[in-house]
């Protein structure tokens, strides 16, 4: 009798390949997406500066901070002076500039225009040391009908960047939207691949997340199927609840029906280290007036905590109001419960049971010390 059965050593290589283990690498907690015929080289700092002169006009003290976020007193005054920090060193994570929904159609040499422009502030941004740890273009879908148009962008942008700023900067990736075709995900690695080999540097991309025939094909061997190059999944919010029939005033990121779709891109990318990435608010404050901002940050905080709750850490950031409800939400979620999860994991190690007589199981354990690495990670 064979002490190994027949065919373990090939099942057990799959799955050390397609789920592999180890702890969380960073991942932003949002990403910020701007249109191209909009983006500057300042565009970061003018959200930071504008982000946090409202964080300044309309929440000046720890004691606003609590009440609008609904932030524990006791962690008020922390998590103001973070967002502080945060707001004027580090005001954006992830950027995206965006050639697809917010930038719309072209003629090819206007677009082609707005990609060099593109080009030329990534350059300069890489030279000043201001681009954000992670960036790169958002392109136009093949769902469109015009690959040709979306291959184009992306190898212009790509080669561009490399020759200005000799090299390709660290934390590039590329958003691909709206596949409804499973084969489209293979034609857009072949993309990549063909830029690979000339520029010699490894590509990943993001898939969208942003129709229900997209759920259909998500599974746990997709990334080895595209050669390792799905970096991470995004939540497409209004074109998903857009096609499956909701009223426009239940467009919305907390929508059971979105619920539902984030719960079905867990289970079929977990443990496969692919991230995944919520949607958006598409809302700006109705005025300058404190209440209406007031109202904004709310609203949105709402939405990041409901994010949260559901094990999705990232989002989508669309008007500079957003990263100061965005950025005070995670660290009030992360800080809330750190010193107890931090005595539950000594307590697990020095084999006790931990304040309550809770006694946890090593899953819960994993998940705790994740959370803490995660914390450690997000908060500045």
């Amino acid at each position: 009798m064979r002490a190994v059965p027949e065919g373990f050593e090939e099942a057990y290589r799959l799955q050390r390949a397609r789920y592999p283990a180890g702890e969380p690498a960073w991942q932003p907690v949002h990403t910020v997406y701007v249109p191209a015929d909009r983006f500057t080289e300042r565009t970061v700092a003018d959200w930071g500066e504008r982000a946090l002169s409202l964080l300044k006009s309309h929440l000046a003290s720890a004691e606003e901070m609590a009440e609008v976020f609904g932030v524990p007193g006791g962690l008020a005054a922390v998590v103001h002076d973070k967002v502080l920090l945060k707001l004027a060193t580090e005001p954006v994570e992830d950027l995206r500039i965006d050639f697809e929904d917010g930038y719309g159609l072209r003629p090819g040499p206007v677009e082609d225009g707005h990609v060099d422009q593109s080009v030329a502030a990534v350059a300069a941004m890489s030279d000043a040391g201001t681009l954000p740890r992670r960036w790169g273009p958002r392109v136009k879908s093949f769902a469109d009908g015009d690959p040709e148009r979306s291959a184009r962008t992306l190898e212009r942008f790509v080669t561009g960047v490399a020759e200005r700023a000799g090299g390709l900067p660290d934390g590039f990736t590329v958003t691909f939207p709206k596949i409804l075709m499973e084969s489209y995900l293979g034609q857009f690695a072949g993309v990549l691949a063909g830029l690979e080999a000339a520029l010699g540097v490894r590509l990943r991309f993001e898939m969208q997340v942003e129709a229900p025939q997209t759920l259909a094909f998500l599974r746990g061997d997709l990334n080895e199927s595209l050669g390792g190059r799905l970096a991470a999944a995004h939540f497409g919010v209004f074109d998903y609840t857009a096609a499956i029939g909701l009223p426009p005033h239940e467009q919305r990121l907390d929508h059971p029906a979105c619920d539902h779709a984030r719960h079905v891109m867990q289970t079929a990318l977990a443990g496969t280290g692919v991230e995944l990435s919520d949607g958006s608010l598409a809302a700006a404050p109705a005025s300058d007036r404190t209440l209406d901002v007031h109202v904004l940050w709310r609203r949105h905080a709402e939405l990041v905590r409901h994010s949260l709750r559901h094990g999705f850490y990232q989002g989508w950031d669309m008007h500079p109001s957003h990263l100061v409800s965005r950025f005070a939400t995670v660290y009030a979620f992360h800080l809330a419960r750190y010193d107890s999860y931090r005595e539950r994991v000594r307590a697990w190690e020095e084999r006790r049971a931990a304040e309550g007589g809770v006694m946890d199981e090593p899953a819960t354990i994993r998940t705790l010390a994740a959370a803490l690495r995660r914390a450690d990670a997000a908060l500045p």
